[in-house]
């Protein structure tokens, strides 16, 4: 393996990491929220869990503006600094002596955050300019460790020290450790260039492509109408999935009685098995991907109405199953919205669908709070969270209906730009059925 090649490899394991903190950090506080609430003499739960619906709002928001921003400053720089950002708002929270002063932090961890995605994601694609699948595989894993990781050592340090500032300091901490490793060590993406150089320049001069159809990001009312639609029933889903980690968190302490360490044990389920169906169905998805899709969140559905029907023993096997359909429909709906669009336009498109999905997601935190917290007296019988799962559940079910205008989307967009193929393409697009 070359010297520039070792670099590289370096690069890619190193965002990853950086991937792990950032979600993480949105994972974090899920087994605290009573502690939390507790210790701030906060007036209902429903105050806790909206620390987390911050971090969310303030983490999708600028997901357009960064992803332009992305497009012209170096990209090892913003993210280094995202995750300094993201590190420090969760430094601030375990110092915050009121509501006021943690709410701030979560706004800065948020903002923080956002500088993540867009960044790396052109960051690989362009280090690893013929192996962009994989690598970007590559660095999923550090999303399921930073989302399996996070419940657990937070749950587990808080009744270690007795105390839920001490977890949220050392993994803020550890994340400004982070970003100055990847600072000091990470390459920028002009790195790969010198070695790809004539045969990329050859590649670019000799291959056919696309005339550049539009610059706006739909050219047509019925487009937007499609995409819209496509956004708004997705958020159902993700807004489903945002409050499956805070429902099951208050479920567990509350109705089943446990302790922050023991929820974020069994929180961790819900991602522990992502590492493999993340791949396992991306791969099958490649030939009928709308077919893949109805059939994980259907899955998806029916575990999570059946969740707070089982016994204790079966909590953990029923969120492992949940989490490894439920979290793998997540690239399959991306790579199907990225093959609907034209080229010229996936990353403002993606930043607006994110922004769309994760704005109304993020609001599940909070509602789900009011949801318990309007339970009163009947909040610690199990039969009580029923109608919030069953809600939840119907809630995944009704985001198929992003299919058909995903499906029209893509239909009407080949017909106003159509494919033009290329003399290097290899791999077929997958049918929509």
């Amino acid at each position: 393996m070359t010297r520039h090649a070792n670099h590289k490899t370096r690069t890619l394991w190193l965002t990853g990491v950086l991937h792990a903190f950032t979600h993480l950090y949105q994972v974090a506080l899920l087994p605290l929220y009573l502690r939390i609430q507790q210790d701030l003499k906060l007036s209902s739960v429903e105050q806790a869990t909206l620390l987390v619906t911050v971090m969310g709002l303030a983490y999708f928001i600028p997901s357009y503006p960064l992803g332009a921003l992305a497009d012209r400053l170096s990209r090892k720089k913003l993210l280094a600094a995202g995750l300094a950002i993201n590190s420090l708002g969760f430094v601030g929270l375990s110092f915050a002596p009121n509501y006021a002063w943690a709410l701030a932090s979560m706004v800065a961890a948020g903002f923080g955050g956002s500088f993540y995605h867009p960044a790396a994601t052109a960051l690989i694609a362009r280090v690893f300019p013929e192996a962009k699948g994989r690598a970007l595989g590559l660095v999923g894993i550090g999303a399921s460790a930073g989302f399996c990781l996070g419940p657990i050592y937070c749950g587990w340090r808080a009744v270690m020290t007795g105390s839920w500032r001490a977890p949220v300091l050392e993994v803020g901490l550890l994340g400004l450790a982070a970003a100055a490793l990847f600072a000091w060590l990470a390459d920028e993406e002009r790195s790969s260039n010198a070695e790809c150089g004539t045969r990329t320049a050859e590649f670019e001069k000799n291959v056919s492509r696309p005339a550049l159809a539009h610059e706006r990001l739909f050219p047509t009312a019925a487009l937007w109408v499609f995409f819209l639609a496509t956004s708004f029933a997705f958020s159902l889903r993700d807004f489903a999935g945002s409050a499956m980690g805070t429902a099951s968190s208050l479920f567990l302490q509350k109705a089943r009685s446990f302790d922050p360490g023991a929820t974020g044990l069994v929180l961790s389920g819900i991602f522990a098995a992502s590492a493999i169906s993340n791949p396992l169905f991306g791969h099958f998805s490649d030939r009928c991907r709308i077919r893949w899709l109805m059939v994980l969140l259907l899955a998806s559905a029916a575990l999570i109405a059946l969740f707070p029907h089982v016994p204790i023993s079966w909590m953990i096997p029923v969120l492992l199953a949940y989490g490894f359909f439920f979290i793998a429909s997540y690239p399959i709906n991306e790579a199907a919205l990225m093959e609907a669009v034209h080229e010229s336009v996936r990353g403002r498109v993606f930043g607006l669908f994110l922004t769309i999905c994760g704005l109304v997601a993020n609001l599940s935190h909070w509602l789900v709070g009011g949801w318990v917290e309007k339970l009163g007296p009947r909040v610690s019988a199990p039969e009580s969270y029923f109608p919030l799962y069953t809600v939840l559940a119907l809630m995944v079910v009704a985001s198929l209906s992003a299919l058909p205008f995903l499906h029209a989307l893509r239909k009407r967009e080949e017909e106003i730009t159509p494919i033009i193929p290329t003399p290097q393409a290899t791999i077929q697009p997958a049918r929509d059925s």
